[in-house]
């Protein structure tokens, strides 16, 4: 099939070699099987030579697994076949991994060798694998710095040898994309019996260019393209899956995958737990703000139509919808969407009012969630006839805590300041002398209602004014500033 890109996933294979990242047997299985449901071709599921936990995992992968190809990995070397062919003989579909340098950097100082005995381990290392198996894939490893003439003789020998795939890694993440590209082209029409097997692409993201390499590798010939999810691996990682399905997808080249691709993200956080490696925030198409939305512009351009601003419809990868995130640069369209989806319906002058307080908590707090828009329409919608203009404390020690106050009483201002035992209680005095009332607090309350220090302080009051008693709401990021804004609170309710 000419239209198709087989995907070859070694996530647990090279993306298990990220520090700290290694699975243990239960946990490779969980991975192979989301893998399984996402479509992907053929599991590369570990190097079984390399330990007897590998080998093991290989082992229960094939059992676990039936539809992918369940991939080993081995060197040119007849021990590691060995092994790759015994973990591999309860698999359904299995295939062989092995190869060699390819480049005079590797021949010289990795191997130690010349070209000619390389080639001749090429062969006989496929020759070997072929006793076992059917399908033989072949790694030509550093082909991205190796000469294309010898590159060229070593992907024809292999062929001949009975390779059905051949993987032209750059395994350093050298190439440039045209380079890449250009390099698989001439193996394209250059090696006569090309048409006998498959050319494959592994591409490593040294500088940044895994997935760029990789598509301009498919462009001109390759159809399979060996990717982990979220772009783990060795040093910088490898090409992206989500990245390579989705540019196919997107830009409708005329070939196809077998990824559900609305399995992406629920695959991409499976492995991201198990691993217990974090996505980065701003991951093409699996980070967590890949379709969040906080400028104003951009906002009301989503809002009115999602083509605005994203070219991947967020349900395409498995996420539900994208993200209107409420910030100091958000606009009055995304504050208005929010308060609705909360079942708040504002006129144009009520949500002016509120807008303007939104921005005041926005500019001290990193982004606003349900809880900060719950309580903001419920303090803010009101007029009240005592409200708060402005509240400097001074504390510490040996200082005697010192707060000033200016409070707008029926449109007139007072300024006032005051002494306390400490800044909450010289507050609440000197709006005591402004308002000369003198309540007794039977109750005072303080939560913290969401996460991270910059969170919101919660306060509760409950005052007794002659024979009532009265109950005060506040809150904000300054716990003294909430604790004022609740005495006020109760103040009106009194008046």
């Amino acid at each position: 099939m000419k239209n198709k890109v087989y995907i070859f996933d070694t996530t647990l294979r090279d993306g298990e070699q990220v520090p700290g990242c290694q699975l243990n047997t239960v946990e490779k299985i969980e991975i192979a099987k989301a893998l399984e449901e996402l479509g992907v071709d053929i599991i590369e599921a570990g190097f079984p030579i390399s330990s007897p936990g590998d080998f093991n995992s290989v082992i229960e992968i094939s059992k676990a697994v039936k539809e992918p190809v369940i991939c080993a990995l081995t060197r040119a070397v007849k021990g590691d076949i060995d092994a790759a062919a015994e973990s591999l003989k309860y698999a359904k579909r299995k295939r062989i991994h092995t190869g060699i340098g390819a480049s005079d950097i590797h021949i010289k100082y990795k191997f130690k060798s010349n070209r000619e005995d390389i080639l001749k381990r090429a062969v006989e290392a496929v020759k070997y694998s072929k006793k076992f198996v059917e399908d033989v894939e072949f790694y030509a490893e550093d082909a991205g710095r190796a000469d294309l003439e010898y590159l060229a003789k070593m992907v024809e020998s292999v062929i001949t040898a009975g390779a059905t795939v051949v993987n032209i890694p750059d395994t350093t993440g050298y190439n440039l994309p045209s380079t890449f590209g250009e390099k698989i082209k001439f193996l394209m029409n250059n090696v006569k019996n090309i048409d006998k097997a498959i050319i494959s692409i592994h591409c490593h993201n040294d500088l940044g260019l895994a997935t760029a390499n990789s598509i301009s590798g498919i462009q001109n010939g390759a159809r399979q393209v060996e990717v982990t999810v979220n772009g783990i691996g060795e040093r910088a990682g490898n090409t992206s899956l989500e990245e390579v399905v989705m540019i196919l997808k997107t830009h409708k080249l005329g070939l196809d995958t077998n990824i559900n691709t609305k399995k992406i993200f629920s695959t991409s956080r499976l492995v991201s737990n198990l691993m217990r490696m974090p996505i980065q925030p701003n991951k093409a198409i699996v980070g967590r703000n890949a379709f969040a939305h906080s400028s104003g512009i951009h906002q009301d351009g989503v809002l009115k139509e999602r083509e605005n601003y994203e070219i991947i419809d967020p349900k395409d990868v498995g996420i539900q919808a994208s993200s209107i995130i409420l910030t100091a640069r958000s606009g009055r369209a995304a504050l208005y969407h929010h308060l609705k989806r909360l079942g708040y319906k504002l006129s144009e002058k009520e949500l002016a009012k509120v807008y303007k307080k939104f921005l005041e908590l926005a500019d001290k707090k990193k982004d606003i969630n349900d809880s900060d828009l719950h309580i903001l329409i419920g303090e803010k919608l009101d007029t009240k006839g005592i409200q708060l203009e402005l509240l400097e404390v001074v504390c510490g020690t040996p200082i005697k805590p010192m707060a000033t106050v200016k409070l707008k009483v029926h449109d007139k201002e007072y300024l006032v300041a005051a002494n306390g035992n400490g800044p909450v209680d010289a507050a609440f005095k000197a709006v005591d002398k402004i308002v000369k009332k003198k309540l007794d607090l039977e109750e005072f309350l303080v939560q913290a209602i969401t996460e991270g220090s910059d969170d919101i302080g919660k306060v509760h009051l409950q005052v007794k004014y002659k024979n009532g008693m009265y109950y005060g709401f506040g809150a904000d990021t300054d716990i003294v500033v909430a604790s004022v804004k609740a005495y006020i609170d109760v103040l009106n309710k009194v008046i």
